[in-house]
């Protein structure tokens, strides 16, 4: 208990330290006079206490001291008089006065003591800690700067048995580029540049970028151009937490630095007429995410001068065998730190022997303009990346004259041999292989064949089932999308068929259009998460037959508008006709006044619904009619309205149903982090359960986040309900400890799903929920809640993911699993 204490309280202690502070400038001003002749006392030493800034007082005996390194404490010395302090209040214009006492006889008392004890380097680590956010480029009121990019990618471990394969033979040329003068031998095969001028307002927090030129090897897409800019890249080395690829580095200058670092002073010297430490810093432990490195620390205001940092070695990250950076500050105004030069060096490698990836970026900043606040509307707007409509259409005179750096020789070439590789034949053919792989589709000219993972399927109903489909690709269009399938059952005897189109009117604000009908199976309660029903991977390992779905026709469409940054809705329409499908499974209505069951052929609804989603600051990676969501450190809230319209297209239901998500990503620093969801949702008026909230189970023997995983389908249905899951990553916290573990670099994962939920007994007399005919309802309602918990590891072989799962309630219900083990593949850093 004891132990558990403690590792709370440090928890809280370092989201306490996590807290952002903002700096504010402490202007003093005022006279030093003898208080007894009231003459001024020109050339006194004004201090801030425990500080290197001060003044010294005028012939006229007054001072004015404006600085953001300040102290609570003032101190005047002069020889001949009693030293005197004052109490400030700091981040204030104050007046303060000081009469000073002509000394008696006065004695000075010399103490000589060690410097914070053995390590000086300890010492200065933390007077760096306590003037960060004084030194930190967040303090500031405005700021303004032109950043101009340079990201280049190269093949490395390019040896010449590689070169000389046969199927390269048409690259020949590409290898004459090839750089043997580091440890590894690299190609440079793509390089792009950006030019762009960054503002920040501090309050409120506000920032925005326009990129203003781009210069891209080959590759035409928006979405590279805004990556391109500067505010997907930045590094802030005063953050105590530096993410990288996903992952919470701690920074060596974090607020609790000292429990993850050891520091060595090695060197001074003088760097830009500043006089500087240098100061060693390397991890404690072995396999956190940490740093190694070097950094000069300026000695009168303890910032940063320029600091190298590598990644620690055995650091619990994968695919990446190396990463460095280096960043070099610059005082641009009095007590205004800068970064002005910012270089990365990423080595994406699976193993050493193979052949990987180097990742380059060079960032250089220039022209700050400080402290001159533009109005809140300039800032406006649904992104905060705006790429100037002519920003590819540059020519090399303008690059020549713009660039920060000029580019090498084997940099110009670069732009010349990217373009002429994307020319040959045997260069489309290796990208179609990969988009195959990676996207499940096979371009051909105008259109795109697959997903392939669906070319074949079984279930109980079914049979072996076949499919074809397709869509066209960008080549047809990059506006309009047009799709289609068909499928038919060897056991059923029947084909289904579904086709449909999507609009893109504008990629960024997004507004979209689509349409799409279907006749198809369905699995009602299946989750958004798990592997769709004709995958073969769901027809093959599952632990109960697929004998209960519905034969759903449908029809549907929405129109997709984002308003704001993060703001969009979905305006939807859907019309569907549900049969049961299978001879075990039946629509039945029981007459009590009969005592006689009725079967129903088929449900039909027509909904009308709006579904609303913010998710502030939201980045995404833009295809021509997807985009992916790089996710947002805010909360993201969903909200979805729907309306059933009876007798519209022989709609028999009228109702309205209401749901609310709110989802988020919480970050503990070196202690990992959390995904947390709660949802809420009520359906107004009585409706047959198959309308009803079918809970999403999972029957599969895949682990489905977006599931309960120990679920059964149609086990539970509610027509009110609420719910709450949540899941701690800790990132190897404990592994990474234990010496036979840590080089699997394995991670611990762990999670809790509950819902409970309310049923009107009266959605009973329109489909009866007893559908095996046994007096006994086969689908059951939450009288109280349902909870399953779950401890697993993921990052097995780097990319398996392995849950035991255990059912905590409702443990007497026919052909559950109480406890299981459940597997997922997942590729993360």
């Amino acid at each position: 208990m004891n132990l558990l204490f403690r590792y709370l309280l440090l928890t809280v202690v370092l989201l306490l330290a996590m807290t952002d502070v903002h700096a504010q400038k402490t202007n003093v001003s005022g006279t030093v006079t003898d208080a007894v002749t009231k003459e001024p006392l020109p050339f006194s030493a004004v201090v801030f206490v425990g500080t290197k800034s001060g003044s010294q007082t005028d012939l006229d005996g007054k001072y004015n001291i404006e600085t953001y390194y300040s102290s609570d404490s003032l101190r005047v010395i002069i020889l001949g008089y009693v030293t005197q302090t004052k109490k400030i209040k700091q981040g204030t214009t104050t007046v303060v006065n000081f009469e000073m006492v002509p000394a008696v006889n006065e004695t000075v008392e010399v103490t000589i003591r060690p410097d914070e004890g053995p390590n000086p380097a300890i010492a200065l680590i933390k007077n760096v800690i306590r003037n960060k956010k004084i030194n930190n480029r967040e303090k500031l009121d405005a700021y303004e700067y032109e950043a101009y990019n340079k990201v280049e990618f190269d093949l490395n471990n390019i040896t010449e048995k590689f070169q000389n394969r046969k199927i390269l033979k048409p690259f020949d040329f590409v290898f004459e580029g090839v750089d043997t003068t580091q440890e590894k031998p690299y190609l440079p095969v793509f390089m792009t540049e950006s030019l762009s001028d960054f503002y920040f307002k501090r309050n409120p927090k506000l920032s925005k970028e326009v990129v203003k030129a781009t210069k891209v090897s080959g590759v035409e897409n928006e979405s590279i151009n805004q990556f391109l800019g500067d505010m997907y890249q930045n590094i802030n080395v005063y953050d105590n937490e530096l993410v990288i690829f996903s992952k919470s580095f701690t920074s060596p200058i974090s607020a609790y630095c000292l429990g993850f670092y050891d520091y060595d002073l090695i060197d001074s010297a003088w760097i830009d007429n500043k006089w500087c430490y240098k100061l060693q810093f390397f991890p404690r432990r072995k396999a956190e995410l940490l740093f190694f490195g070097e950094m000069w620390v300026n000695d009168s205001t303890y910032a940063v001068k320029s600091i190298e940092a590598t990644i620690a070695e055995g650091a619990n990250i994968n695919w990446i065998k190396n990463f460095q950076v280096k960043q070099e500050y610059n005082e641009v105004e009095k007590e205004v730190w800068m970064l002005t030069k910012d270089e990365l060096l990423v080595d994406f490698n699976v193993t050493n022997k193979k052949m990987g990836v180097y990742g380059r970026k060079t960032s250089t900043y220039k022209n700050f303009i400080i402290n001159k606040e533009r109005p809140e509307d300039y800032y406006k707007g649904v992104t905060d990346i705006v790429v100037k409509e002519d920003a590819s259409d540059h020519d090399d005179a303008y690059w020549d004259s713009a660039r920060h750096i000029a580019l090498s020789d084997k940099e110009e070439r670069i732009y010349h041999m990217v373009d002429t590789l994307k020319k040959l034949p045997q260069f489309v053919t290796v990208s179609n292989i990969l988009n195959l792989v990676v996207n499940g589709y096979k371009v051909i000219g105008n259109f795109e064949i697959g997903p392939y993972y669906t070319l074949y399927s079984f279930n109980p109903i079914e049979g072996n089932r076949f499919r074809f489909g397709g869509r066209t690709s960008n080549e047809f269009s990059k506006k309009v999308m047009l799709e289609g399938y068909a499928a038919y059952g060897l056991r059923d005897e029947r084909f289904k068929y579904g086709g449909g189109a999507t609009w893109v009117l504008n990629k960024n604000p997004r507004m979209a259009m689509n349409v799409f009908a279907k006749r198809d199976m369905e699995q009602l309660g299946q989750g958004t998460g798990a592997f769709r029903q004709d995958n073969v991977l769901s027809s093959l390992f599952r632990r109960n037959p697929a004998n209960k779905l519905t034969d759903v026709t449908e029809l549907s469409g929405y129109i997709e508008k984002e308003w704001l940054y993060g703001l969009s809705n979905r305006a939807i329409f859907k019309h569907r006709v549900l049969k049961p499908a299978g001879s075990n499974y039946k629509y039945v209505r029981f007459k009590p006044e009969l005592n006689v069951q009725q079967q129903i052929s088929y449900l039909i609804t027509t909904e009308v619904g709006l579904y609303t989603r913010f998710a502030y600051k939201e980045k995404f990676v833009y295809g021509e009619f997807e985009r992916i969501s790089l996710g947002t450190v805010y909360p993201t809230l969903e909200f979805q309205f729907d309306y059933g319209m009876p007798d519209v297209l022989g709609a028999q239901f009228e109702y309205q149903k209401a749901v609310a998500r709110i989802s988020d990503k919480l970050r503990f620093g070196p202690f990992g982090y959390a995904r947390v969801s709660a949802e809420a949702g009520k359906i107004f008026g009585n409706l047959p359960y198959p309308l009803l909230m079918m809970h999403q189970g999972n029957e599969t023997f895949f682990y489905d986040e977006a599931s309960y995983n120990t679920m059964n389908y149609f086990e539970f249905v509610s027509d009110e309900w609420v719910s709450l899951w949540a899941s701690y990553h800790a990132e190897g916290l404990i592994l990474n400890k234990i010496p036979l573990m840590r080089r699997l670099k394995w991670r611990e994962v762990v999670s809790g799903k509950a819902v409970v939920g309310g049923y009107d007994l009266k959605n009973d007399a329109i489909l009866s929920r007893d559908f095996n005919y046994d007096g006994k309802p086969d689908i059951y309602t939450l009288s109280k809640p349902y909870v399953e918990a779950a401890i697993g590891v993921e990052n097995i072989f780097k990319v398996l993911r392995i849950d035991m799962l255990w059912r905590l309630t409702y443990l007497d219900h026919p052909d559950i699993v109480k406890y299981g083990i459940r597997a997922k593949l997942q590729f993360d850093f």
